[in-house]
């Protein structure tokens, strides 16, 4: 007898999630039901402020496609919210008023959007109210927003300072409109990088056409423009003119279903080493909903976790073994199913920031400074190595390096403005390798005589897309295969369907294949 299983949401984890198991929906093996909130089938959110700023196109950014899936067998229900979960009698009650049966049930339902609480904004984090000229840039609808400003050539002031901000606010000017970044704290990225990395980045932040406006306290916005639209952020005691406000103020995950149902929640939906959550084992969460934390008062991988990722890898991962769990599950029974590893644990991501003209890379802890005793003498304890730091900058051309080490194996780094070694400092940190004894061999990869090669571009086995997890050797084989295009490449081995950082990168390795085909 098959299992039914029903996802709630129908993001990139849950696409992953879904065409893991399509497999045995074909076979019969297992039943499917897939609700989405939004009308659109799921589609790469990462990328939609490309798509706000015109580089890219909706069907691009498309992660599944509804006919086919049906065909194969899925029930698919899209613009369908789930109202509540009766636990007791393993129901979903939609917000149609209909009611489905669940086996299993997994959350998939993702992150929302922070509103901040100023003057002018409605925060209600189930249901905010945003007046006209202010988006939160997290659907398809919100990119065209910024679509229509970015051409227009208006005036986009975007709130916040991480990542997914300054790649909207670099895009916007690029295109043509005039972007203003307000952030809190002396430099934008101030919760990853160190204050030499803050400070070069903001120059080229600035020489990129982006003016940047910091230690800055938002609170309120004006609506003074056409129709009660947007047209002015308060700040405390000036005000920053603008066309387009887009709130980048980071996300929250969405729980209010688990909680409504009486499932314990943290910072996400808690679930164990299976994701299963806590006192109801046929149900599950993935994602940015879910936050990965075991019962076990012994576990120290939990004791120190720090909730969801909000990156779409990790979420990836979780969905690829939880379809593998779900499988055995349905086919050889729970004590099956329960003799799989665990989900391993999740290494510490890199983060990256990649725009015309701007590199940085991050990753792990970076903000002990070369002389600070302290922190460099923190956790050498018995026998165990202290911490050493070595830092290089050249402000004039926007290059920043940091490497911290214990033992020699890289801890943390910050990279500004040198890709070269950041794609080397970037390997080195997920392999848990040592780095050289002269930490200058590594900022000569990004010297002239490097131009045409980096260090790790011989490597097969280097990771290219750390989104999907996919090698230089897996690229290669599918260019190898005909793939003549990122598109292409992306629909056979799924690298650069997440944050698109490693678009670049494919296409080198596709201009390889066929000038040496020219050659020939």
């Amino acid at each position: 007898m098959s299992e039914r299983i029903v996802v709630v949401g129908f993001g990139p984890v849950a696409a992953r999630l879904v065409d893991d198991l399509l497999p045995a929906v074909r076979t019969g093996l297992v039943r499917l039901l897939v609700v989405g909130q939004e009308t659109e089938a799921a589609y790469n959110r990462v990328m939609v402020a490309e798509l706000g700023v015109g580089r890219t196109t909706a069907d691009a950014l498309a992660m599944a496609d509804v006919s086919a899936l049906e065909s194969d067998g899925v029930d698919v229900r899209l613009g369908v919210a789930v109202k509540r979960i009766d636990r007791a009698r393993q129901h979903v009650v939609l917000a149609d008023g209909t009611s489905e049966h669940y086996d299993r049930l997994v959350f998939a339902t993702g992150s929302r959007p922070v509103v901040p609480n100023l003057t002018g904004l409605n925060p209600d984090p189930t249901g905010p109210v945003l007046p006209p000229g202010v988006t939160a840039l997290r659907d398809l609808r919100d990119a065209g927003v910024l679509r229509s400003a970015v051409a227009a050539g208006q005036r986009v002031v975007v709130l916040g300072g991480g990542v997914l901000g300054l790649e909207t606010a670099l895009a916007a000017a690029e295109e043509g409109a005039q972007a203003t970044v307000v952030h809190n704290g002396p430099f934008p990225l101030g919760r990853s990088i160190d204050r030499g990395s803050g400070s070069v980045l903001t120059a080229s932040l600035r020489a990129g056409g982006v003016r940047v406006a910091g230690n800055a306290r938002s609170t309120g916005v004006e609506t003074a423009g056409p129709g009660g639209s947007f047209s002015a952020l308060l700040l405390d005691g000036s005000a920053i003119d603008g066309d387009l406000l887009v709130l980048s103020c980071g996300v929250r995950p969405r729980t209010e279903l688990a909680e409504g149902c009486g499932l314990p929640v943290g910072t996400g939906i808690l679930v164990d080493h299976h994701l299963r959550t806590y006192h109801e084992p046929h149900m599950f969460a993935i994602g940015d909903c879910a936050e990965v934390r075991c019962q076990d008062a012994s576990c120290i991988d939990c004791r120190t976790a720090n909730g969801p990722s909000g990156l779409v890898g990790p979420g990836w991962r979780q969905a690829e073994w939880l379809a593998e769990y779900l499988v055995v599950l349905a086919r050889d029974g729970q004590s099956a199913a329960d003799a799989l590893e665990a989900l391993p644990k999740e290494k510490p991501g890199v983060v990256m920031l990649k725009a015309r003209g701007i590199d940085l890379a991050v990753a792990g802890d970076n903000l002990a400074d070369p002389w600070d005793e302290e922190l460099l003498e923190a956790g050498a304890a018995s026998g165990r190595p202290r911490r050493q730091v070595s830092q290089w900058a050249d402000p004039e051309h926007g290059r920043y390096v940091k490497m911290t080490t214990r033992g020699g194996v890289l801890e943390g780094f910050v990279s500004v403005g040198m890709p070269r070694t950041a794609a080397e400092l970037v390997l080195l940190f997920e392999r848990s390798s040592e780095l050289p004894a002269d930490r200058s061999l590594l900022l000569r990869l990004d010297g002239p005589d490097q131009l045409d090669a980096g260090a790790t571009s011989n490597d097969p086995q280097r990771t290219v897309c750390r989104c999907a997890g996919v090698s230089a050797a897996g690229i290669e084989d599918s260019v190898l295969e005909g793939c003549s295009s990122v598109a292409e490449v992306s629909k056979a081995t799924r690298a650069g369907t997440g944050c698109g950082s490693c678009h670049d990168d494919i296409k080198g390795f596709i201009e390889k294949h066929f000038q040496a085909t020219a050659a020939h």
